[in-house]
């Protein structure tokens, strides 16, 4: 193959990059700067042109999706050329020197792999054997600390131990790898962790490997770990070959374990490194990526990027004040109903991001209030998560005790001892007297009067009637108490907190979506349990979308890494959600923060909308919020249809920002005149009779709101609306 073939279509940095002299090479590539065509194209570069087998080459990334797009762009540039050549996820590649050198290690080469649930059962049959009580030893919590351990390379005898929590830990931690290797078993720490230990212990197999791999290529390096650091100085140990390809400004899983800093640590260990910035942009337009850059060049301890592309100028990024959540919704409803219908522009065109899962709520009803389809990424729907599932299961027996699929869910949350064998026996029991599992635990729980105590004896008579009198306390306080205090009763009486929010990233946002099931509660006060059941079944019924459909899509910002769509739609960005409130006195979390926002900016192509409200509903109350402090660094004249309410309240700027943040909409044309105000009452052919609630000039048109006795509320331009004002 010559090298015309290789280097066509690549710009000046991708060339530079691919065609580099051999050694130790730090690619730092912008959001949408063709890493992956560069990452090939080096591989058939060093086989075509340098002569390098395709037997000494390693490549490794982080999703098997990466993996798959990797292996065919180069078996296309490469054809049979590519065969032998080591390519996959780090964890893939790492099982397969494992098994290769297990006889090195204290497992067999047959050893499984445990998953999640796996994991955090055998962390409970640790707890067991050392006689500790889960309600104070959380296992989630004690999971996350063993899993930082293993990715910063730490065994147990090496785990520090400053209190007493982390003597626990450090003895649960040795318990569970006692407990691991008893089941020839790995989790997926493990995999990271024993390569490295092999390489760094076996000088022969260290030795073997980094002969091999001559060359070896590293994707998405921002977001490796100590462990996959040291694991790849160790590859690379003996030909110093190695080639990165990452960008602190996208490293946004300080959570998982991974370290922008090992960039900085690259240089150090390869002091010959070659640095090459890949900054032409092919995914956006100008106008988003200078947004992106005005945000993210506020952050230390970088090297600056100049985004820049060949795609033009592009439309201003939106930035909306939404009146609070509910309108923020509308907002997005709106806005996607009218690009669609008036533009051309397909539904699938569109993604909604927000910082945490629990926001996503507000946005789904609002789509299924519209009849329009969607689809979330990066998590389950809100109803269908597991922590809501679990609460609404506590709620639903309560209000029918005879709902036997919520009593096996809910009867042994948290965990309480009662497992299949002792359901089992309850189920029994209750047929044999002619009663519903729930009706008998009802009984039970009546204690010394129970008719049905000597049907069940010792502990298994004290979990279930403990359980009962629970169940026979809310059952009388559901007519009693509004769905929000029920709730907060039930969330008291079995310590639900404690169990689902353990403290890592995961809990924290299940404990968010719990709270955000309270506020939806709070709006169900002066009316019954069954009806705040109901609406809740009607919603969490919903057919799950195919995630091919031609749909706007809903995720996380942490979910979108790695994605791109014509039109992104950031929502809630307010201090408090984006920065999250967690990040305020931790200026590393800040920093993070800020690339989390971004990712999202520059996951847009054509255009960008930044969305945030006045306020938020708090249990039924309005709360004011404060803008995104983030949006404080983007200049007035990239930014159209903008607020003057950008400027946050705690916060003082100098007169030059102050006087860039007295921001007006740019577009308005002076020649359009305002007819509606608030209060008219108006016609609509469609939607009948409403009233407005706000006007104001926008792109050249008086766009209304307008609150429908019918239809509910509706953002119109009034050039198309065709409305009659009523006397």
């Amino acid at each position: 193959m010559r090298s015309v073939e290789i280097t066509k279509g690549l710009n000046r940095q991708q060339l530079q990059a691919v065609t580099a002299e051999s050694g130790p090479i730090l690619v730092l590539a912008g959001p949408g700067s063709g890493k992956t065509r560069v990452l090939t194209h080096r591989i058939a570069y060093l086989i075509g042109m340098y002569g390098v087998r395709s037997y000494h080459i390693l490549a490794v990334t982080f999703t098997n999706k990466a993996a798959r797009e990797m292996e065919n762009r180069v078996q296309d540039l490469l054809g049979e050329q590519a065969q032998g050549l080591t390519l996959g996820t780090f964890h893939a590649i790492c099982a397969r020197i494992l098994r290769r050198e297990a006889e090195h290690l204290p497992f067999d080469s047959n050893f499984v792999i445990f998953d999640s649930d796996d994991q955090l059962s055998l962390v409970r049959h640790a707890l067991d054997d050392l006689n500790l009580d889960e309600k104070r030893n959380r296992p989630q919590a004690i999971h996350a600390a063993i899993s930082n351990a293993k990715n910063e390379l730490l065994l147990p005898d090496d785990f520090p131990v400053q209190t007493y929590r982390d003597e626990v830990t450090r003895r649960v931690y040795s318990r569970y790898q006692q407990l691991l290797l008893a089941n020839n078993a790995l989790d997926f720490d493990d995999l990271l962790l024993w390569t490295a230990l092999l390489l760094e212990d076996q000088p022969s197999a260290r030795e073997k490997y980094a002969r091999r791999y001559q060359q070896v290529l590293v994707d998405e390096f921002q977001d490796t770990n100590m462990a996959q650091y040291s694991l790849l100085k160790h590859l690379a140990s003996f030909h110093s070959n190695i080639f990165v390809v990452g960008d602190t400004d996208q490293s946004i899983y300080r959570w998982r374990g991974a370290d922008y800093r090992n960039i900085t640590r690259f240089e150090e260990d390869f002091p010959t490194t070659q640095v090459v910035l890949l900054e032409q942009n092919y995914r956006s337009t100008q106008a988003i990526l200078d947004v992106a850059m005005a945000v993210i060049d506020r952050n230390p301890y970088r090297v600056r990027k100049r985004l820049f592309t060949e795609r033009g100028a592009g439309q201003k990024a939106v930035l909306y004040e939404a009146e609070d959540d509910l309108h923020e919704a509308s907002f997005i409803i709106d806005t996607i109903s009218t690009l669609t219908r008036n533009n051309g522009l397909q539904p699938g065109n569109f993604a909604v991001m927000y910082r945490t899962n629990a926001q996503s709520r507000v946005l789904e009803e609002a789509f299924l209030r519209a009849n329009l389809p969607y689809k979330l990424v990066g998590a389950q729907r809100f109803y269908g998560r597991r922590e809501i599932k679990d609460i609404i299961a506590f709620l639903r027996l309560t209000h029918n005790p005879s709902d036997e699929i919520s009593l096996i869910r809910a009867i042994n949350l948290p965990p309480r001892g009662i497992g299949d064998k002792t359901i089992l026996q309850l189920r029994t029991q209750a047929g044999k007297a002619g009663l519903s599992p729930g009706e008998m635990l009802l009984d039970l729980g009546r204690g010394e009067d129970s008719r049905y105590r000597v049907a069940f004896s010792g502990r298994v008579l004290s979990l279930l009637a403990h359980f009962g009198r629970l169940l026979a306390t809310w059952h009388v306080m559901k007519s009693e108490l509004s769905t929000l205090l029920l709730m907060d009763r039930i969330l008291g009486d079995v310590g639900y907190r404690d169990y689902i929010d353990d403290g890592t990233e995961e809990g924290n946002d299940r404990w968010e979506n719990v709270m955000e099931l309270r506020r939806l509660a709070s709006q169900y006060q002066g009316r019954a349990l069954s009806e705040f059941l109901e609406d809740i079944a009607l919603v969490s019924d919903q057919d799950t979308l195919d995630t091919n459909a031609n749909v706007p899509t809903l995720l996380t910002l942490h979910a979108a890494k790695g994605l791109e769509f014509p039109i992104v739609m950031i929502v809630g960005l307010v201090d408090g959600l984006l920065p999250h409130i967690r990040s305020f006195d931790e200026p590393e979390a800040m920093q993070e923060e800020r690339r989390l926002f971004y990712v999202g900016i520059t996951r847009a192509k054509d255009r960008l909308y930044l969305v945030y409200p006045q306020n938020r509903s708090t249990f039924g109350h309005p709360e004011a919020c404060d803008p995104s402090r983030f949006l404080e660094d983007i200049p007035a004249q990239l930014l159209s249809e903008v607020r003057p309410k950008v400027i946050r309240r705690d916060s003082p700027l100098k007169a030059d920002q102050a006087a860039s943040l007295n921001w007006r909409t740019a577009s308005a044309s002076q020649t359009v005149q305002q007819r509606f105000r608030a209060g008219m009452r108006v016609q609509h052919p469609t939607f009948g009779e409403g009233i407005i609630l706000n006007s104001r000039i926008q792109d050249d048109d008086e766009i209304v709101d307008i609150f429908f006795e019918d239809a509910g509320l509706k953002k119109l331009a009034v050039a198309l609306a065709r409305l009659n004002i009523l006397p």
